[in-house]
């Protein structure tokens, strides 16, 4: 079978798990059977097993089947590409420190004013995501290669689609008003006046930190799904529970005064 036909099959399956489980009325009933942290973990257990299905098949044939745009033949034409590639990695990568206090953390109650990153866009994560992988798919010599980048494209666009939806649902006119100022698609908010660039609430630090992370990335980008795609696995699911850990603490840190309001001895004068 075309390699590329096998991992569209598998995206697809991994997009309606991964979005289906999300929508509103099956989360409501699974968090109704389950407990919010019970649906979570299933949630993220059962999408890092599909994910790591997807890499694993890729790693194994990313060099079979059908050919690729392979647009890296001409130099210009590579070298934007790959300047994309960066700063959508940086762009991704950066979002990781703010995104425990970020208006779209899970198990975060309020909608705060955009800063740093949102201004420039609402979804530095999903979007860095989506200027990289759209890059790499252009790149790519196999088609096996270009479905892989599509299936991140896809995912990155529709997941920041979904957040916006689910939020806008939850909380109503204060993220209405969020989501007024703010863009999906970098400085559109900006050139369209309803934002202002602030330099210095750029995590400037981080930016540098993680433009030398990708630049390691690129010194060893021919291993990196060497092991059946052993690394690539390992880092993104032990990112994404590092995240879900960072939101559990910050949850239990919310409930511990209301927890303690309600224990509280009532005084009888």
């Amino acid at each position: 079978m075309e390699p590329a036909i096998g991992l569209a099959t598998l995206w697809g399956v991994f997009a309606a798990t991964h979005i289906g489980l999300a929508t509103r009325r099956t989360r409501s009933a699974l968090v109704a059977r389950l407990g919010e942290q019970g649906f979570l973990a299933g949630f993220s257990l059962l999408a890092s097993i599909l994910f790591a299905l997807l890499v694993h098949f890729y790693a194994i044939h990313r060099f079979e089947g059908a050919p690729g745009p392979g647009l890296g033949t001409t130099e210009p034409v590579r070298a934007v590409l790959v300047g994309a590639i960066v700063v959508g990695l940086v762009l991704a990568f950066a979002a990781f420190p703010a995104y425990p206090g970020s208006t779209y953390a899970t198990g975060g109650t309020g909608t705060r004013a955009p800063r740093g990153l949102e201004r420039i866009t609402r979804h530095p994560f999903f979007v860095g995501v989506a200027i990289a992988a759209a890059a790499h798919a252009l790149l790519a010599t196999r088609l096996v290669g270009t479905v892989f980048s599509l299936g991140l494209l896809g995912l990155s666009l529709v997941g920041a689609w979904h957040q916006d939806r689910k939020l806008l649902a939850r909380r109503g006119r204060p993220f209405a008003d969020f989501l007024a100022v703010t863009s999906v698609v970098p400085f559109a908010a900006i050139l369209s006046g309803r934002q202002r660039l602030v330099a210095r609430e750029l995590p400037w630090g981080t930016l540098v930190v993680t433009l030398l992370v990708v630049g390691g990335l690129r010194a060893v980008h021919e291993s990196i799904f060497a092991s059946g795609g052993a690394w690539v696995v390992a880092v993104v699911v032990g990112g994404a529970g590092v995240l879900m850990l960072q939101d559990w603490r910050v949850a239990r840190r919310r409930a511990r005064p209301a927890r303690q309001g309600r224990e509280a001895p009532v005084s009888v004068g």
